[in-house]
């Protein structure tokens, strides 16, 4: 069953072009502040946004989408690609508020993260 939670992700292919694209004012609906590590990620703190996430919640699958997303940031590709496809097999699903405001399902916008690393991979 589907959740109708909705929470904001920093993901896709605008995100890694124009990081000050418009988010959400919370930054992370339905988690405390910080959660997903928002804030770091959208500021470039891709260390910190690593350290933070994986202290988290390994199971959510906004947290494992942002973890790819700073591991893809900070070099650790395979370790990315492993994230997005956690979240595109979990057992939960959610729509998510991309940074740019786009609203997808959990497995859709992790579906999109790992196409568009496979993308940036397969154009080196």
């Amino acid at each position: 069953m589907k959740n109708t939670r909705i929470i904001a992700l920093t993901m896709g292919l605008a995100v890694i072009a124009s990081p000050g694209l418009a988010q959400s004012p919370e930054g992370e609906i339905g988690y405390a502040k910080g959660a997903l590590a928002y804030d770091a990620l959208m500021a470039g703190e891709n260390e910190a946004a690593v350290a933070k996430l994986e202290r988290g919640s390994l199971k959510d699958p906004a947290v494992m989408i942002n973890l790819g997303q700073a591991y893809v940031r900070t070099g650790r590709t395979g370790d990315a690609a492993k994230m997005f496809m956690a979240a595109m097999n979990s057992n939960r699903s959610f729509d998510v508020v991309l940074s740019d405001g786009t609203i997808l399902d959990s497995r859709k916008a992790a579906e999109t993260a790992l196409s568009n690393l496979n993308g940036r991979l397969a154009s080196r």
